[in-house]
């Protein structure tokens, strides 16, 4: 009996063939898919913040042709197969989980956390990687905000961390005022980039200590106030106006309507 595994890398070869397949698929490269996967990754996230089951079955299938996609083009160039990919993950869980697969103990999710850095540490080492700094390792592809968040972790495992949220917050303030006094002595655009950066980079160890998810937090953000702004496009149009026609004051006066409005008494 065939497997749907067996059936998805069919179709794959299939598309790929160079004489009987399609077109588009034929013509693309390890780069030009690249983008696809990252975008179908943000489609899986995207269905789990909405909790829609039926879209989240979809969009990990259209997650997976990528790996098929990428597994088959690697094939076709003799490097490895989608099989090779199966085994390299399952072998890489099995070491990096000693306490599963092993007879490891861990007293807290800090030490556990702490020795799965030092098997990756182990990892790059064993494949000839000189650098051995506690923040090696970590991807230049990730989105910046995620990779602030992981550069936090690693320097938190060496100790380099402040014991909980006030002394961030502090921190967070202090950076804040560096970005006043850049707007009010001339706004220098490298220098007023250098201050915001700092900003987001704070920002993002404070949700660190806060355990909340920046990802999560900020889709959070975009969605209520794309929500509020919708309702006030509403408003607007239930008076025969567009939004853009109020000015400013007004346009403020509705958002806080709106707000209002969405607050339970």
């Amino acid at each position: 009996m065939t497997r749907p595994i067996d059936d998805l890398l069919a179709i794959m070869a299939r598309l790929r063939d160079p004489d009987t397949g399609c077109p588009w698929d034929i013509k693309q490269s390890f780069a030009t898919i690249a983008p696809y996967t990252i975008e179908e990754a943000y489609e899986v996230a995207d269905a789990i913040d909405r909790r829609d089951m039926h879209d989240l079955r979809d969009e990990l299938g259209d997650l997976l042709l990528q790996v098929v996609f990428h597994a088959r083009m690697a094939e076709e160039d003799g490097h490895f197969a989608f099989g090779d990919v199966v085994a390299s993950i399952c072998d890489k869980m099995r070491r990096r989980h000693p306490h599963v697969f092993g007879d490891v103990t861990h007293d807290s999710d800090a030490e556990r956390s702490r020795d799965w850095d030092r098997l990756k540490a182990e990892e790059r080492k064993a494949k000839g990687t000189d650098d051995t700094s506690a923040l090696a390792g970590i991807s230049r592809g990730l989105p910046e905000w995620q990779r602030a968040v992981k550069l936090h972790k690693r320097a938190a495992n060496t100790g380099f961390d402040w014991p909980d949220y006030r002394p961030v917050l502090t921190k967070l303030a202090e950076e804040i005022d560096e970005v006043r006094h850049e707007f009010e002595h001339g706004a220098d655009p490298a220098r007023l980039a250098d201050e915001i950066g700092d900003v987001l980079f704070v920002a993002t160890n404070l949700a660190r200590h806060a355990g909340v998810d920046v990802s999560h937090a900020l889709r959070g953000a975009n969605a209520k106030f794309e929500r509020r702004f919708r309702a006030m496009e509403s408003l607007a149009a239930q008076e025969g106006r567009t939004l853009s026609s109020y000015p400013l004051d007004e346009q403020e006066h509705l958002w806080a309507r709106v707000k209002r409005d969405e607050t339970p008494p």
